[in-house]
């Protein structure tokens, strides 16, 4: 009985063991993140630097600044 019961608990151990291994992300998942991120603000930057998107946007701020109120 008593093997059975340290057997088990063993088991019942270890898989709490795997479970707090996992828990967090490792430098290299931090990483890509990082470098994911910078891809996405680069490319963000680059479409509303565009002469088009700028335009459209200086064209949305005067008319809201010329509106009636």
């Amino acid at each position: 009985m008593c093997k059975v019961v340290r057997a088990r608990l063993r088991g019942l151990m270890c898989g709490a063991r795997g479970v707090r291994r996992d828990a967090g992300m490792v430098t290299s998942e931090y990483a890509m993140g990082i470098v994911a991120a910078v891809a996405f603000a680069m490319v963000l930057y680059k479409v509303l630097s565009s002469g088009e998107v700028s335009a459209e946007l200086q064209g949305i701020v005067k008319r809201a600044l010329h509106a009636q109120m």
